[in-house]
């Protein structure tokens, strides 16, 4: 029982490496421009201190010897006092118990990923990342770069190419790009703009396919990039399904996270606002962002069901004003629609009765 227990937790810990693929690009070239922060700490519900498994057996016979001491979070020791300029990292693979040597150093690994995915860059903010020692830090560093998930650049260390790899080989195993990919390139061609494949991660949408237009217009959109799903029409559409109170909880944590970018939106509707337009949104089958995520784009997004009828994915088409007027906005919704149709259906979908008698 103790060995299925701990092969379930390796290969638990193990499928959240191709999670990690997604964020290289983003913080690879953020991390090139310096603008990490210089003390990095993981916050969690238990704020758990990985050591040593010899370090972790010799705190405990001291503090049998000793008496009762004061609790820590995770293991027992010097209480935990929060670093005020520190910022959070997520905590999925740090809020645990160790169980097991081999598991644990597992988990610090994928740790020290996700802390160089979000800004960590030497040894020193890895070790107050994880609450290691130097010399355990740097024995964990130096394996990743050995086996390419760091790369050591001048400076400290950035995500490696392998996860790149393991990135590639995770979309290309998903069968929602693979269906999606032709469904978008035909959008592409009948448009000339830029095509987006997303899915719902939390309260954000994860583009995990883009095809660029050929109006020579750039977006901050790429593939693993993360945005709100309340600011964009691809994040609206995967709320379509959702209730008045969910639609106010997603724009509020929207409104959260755009106040903190250095970009401004030009347009942030209030709750009314938002809710009436959803309401049509809802009753249509589609979405706008009016420039809601970024300044001078629009555009016109569509959601992607499963077998089940459930919301799985949305694709949407962008451009600039000059190319995404309006009245364009409209003649686009029922192309957008067709295609999002078409990919539903190889999933599986079957469209209503009422819905199916609608041209394509």
């Amino acid at each position: 029982m103790a060995r299925t227990t701990r092969t379930m937790e390796t290969r638990h810990a193990l499928d959240r490496l191709p999670a990690l693929a997604g964020l290289f690009t983003r913080f690879a070239r953020r991390g090139e421009r310096g603008r990490f922060p210089a003390r990095i700490v993981i916050e969690s519900r238990a704020m758990t201190k990985f050591q040593d498994p010899e370090t972790d057996a010799a705190e405990a016979r001291s503090a049998h010897a000793s008496g009762p001491s004061v609790k820590r979070n995770g293991a027992s020791g010097t209480k935990h006092t929060p670093d005020p300029d520190a910022i959070a990292l997520p905590s999925a693979l740090v809020d645990v118990t160790p169980q097991q040597a081999g598991t644990q150093t597992l988990l610090r690994g994928l740790a020290i990923l996700e802390a160089a995915a979000n800004g960590a860059r030497d040894l020193r903010a890895f070790g107050a990342a994880l609450g290691t020692t130097r010399s355990t830090t740097h024995r964990l560093v130096s394996s990743l770069v050995q086996a390419r998930y760091l790369r050591q650049v001048q400076g400290g260390y950035l995500l490696g190419p392998k996860l790149i790899e393991l990135g590639t080989i995770a979309l290309e195993q998903m069968p929602l790009t693979a269906v999606a990919r032709p469904h978008l390139q035909a959008l592409a061609e009948h448009t000339h703009d830029t095509i987006h494949l997303g899915v719902r991660d939390g309260d954000d949408v994860l583009y995990i396919d883009k095809i660029p237009g050929t109006r020579g217009l750039e977006m901050r959109s790429r593939v693993g990039h993360r945005m709100p799903l309340a600011s964009t029409g691809i994040g609206k559409a995967m709320m379509l399904d959702l209730e008045a109170n969910a639609w106010k909880k997603l724009l509020e944590a929207s409104h959260r996270v755009l106040a903190k970018t250095s970009f401004k939106p030009d347009n942030r509707p209030d709750f009314e606002t938002f809710q009436q337009r959803m309401t049509r949104y809802s009753q249509g089958g589609f979405t706008f962002d009016l420039e809601e995520n970024e300044a001078s784009i629009r555009c016109v997004a569509a959601p992607v069901r499963d077998a089940s009828g459930a919301i799985v994915a949305a694709l949407s088409v962008a451009s600039t004003i000059p190319y995404m007027p309006h009245e364009r906005m409209e003649e686009l919704i029922p192309v957008v629609q067709r295609e999002a149709r078409a990919i539903s259906e190889e999933l599986g979908w079957r469209a209503p009765l009422a819905a199916r008698r609608i041209k394509r």
